[in-house]
């Protein structure tokens, strides 16, 4: 790989931005391809396949087989709450292959004892995510049912373009938080970005149940190709530019 070539990659990779180097097989010519520079590229489709599955891999294209060498930050998972559910959610995270880091200013709930091996942060959302600084690479599930401790972090999660943000709430609740959402400057386009009532649609009844539906959501949401209405006017997976 070229100096130059390379360098440009790792300056990507810094800034957790996704990026593909495509190498002509035939040639050995390579050339590197930021996310937003996918869509004119000429191989657009399978580098943005490329990016949503977070997979290398050889490519048919006009003029011979290339390879595409993905290189894609390390999608993180933000649970706003230490609640049962997020006991329940942040191991099957881990085992997903997410980053996962709980937050909730309540110190008797967010205790190293009731989340082992999990980074926890018992600070309020607008201070922790300032810090933890979310991204498109990053999912937000608020869990709290509790505005004070919700709203900051769905409010972060919204102005970041993260990939995923869920909250839990009955449909009553939502209202009262698209109102709060919209009169904090965000615009309706950007709130119906929220998943609520937050989670796959499976009946999920008990903490562990609803866990297993908020993952299968926000896996969805990183891997699953949109469907043509969603490209029209929805937001698609962070990992498809």
């Amino acid at each position: 790989m070229r100096l130059d070539l390379l360098s440009d990659l790792n300056a990507e990779r810094a800034a957790r931005r996704a990026a593909v180097v495509v190498t002509d097989l035939a040639t050995g010519a390579q050339r590197l391809v930021r996310a937003g520079d996918i869509a004119s590229d000429p191989l657009a489709e399978p580098i943005a396949d490329a990016l949503r599955s977070g997979r290398s891999g050889t490519v048919a294209a006009e003029a011979g087989p290339a390879f595409l060498s993905v290189a894609v930050p390390p999608v993180r998972l933000v649970v706003i709450g230490a609640v049962h559910v997020s006991q329940a959610l942040a191991p099957m995270a881990k085992l997903a292959g997410l980053d996962v880091t709980i937050v909730d200013p309540r110190t008797a709930f967010a205790t190293p004892e009731r989340f082992p091996d999990v980074a926890l942060l018992a600070e309020w959302p607008d201070a922790a995510l300032t810090r933890l600084g979310l991204d498109r690479f990053t999912a937000v599930a608020a869990l709290t049912h509790d505005p004070k401790i919700d709203d900051p972090g769905l409010d972060a999660a919204l102005r970041a373009g993260c990939f995923y943000v869920g909250a839990l709430g009955s449909r009553k609740t939502h209202a009262a938080r698209v109102a709060r959402l919209l009169a904090a400057g965000h615009d309706e386009e950007t709130v119906a970005r929220i998943r609520a009532p937050i989670g796959l649609d499976i009946g999920a009844v008990s903490p562990a149940e609803i866990a297993v539906s908020v993952l299968g959501e926000v896996v969805g949401a990183l891997r699953r190709k949109p469907t043509r209405a969603e490209k029209a006017g929805a937001a698609a997976p962070a990992a498809a530019p």
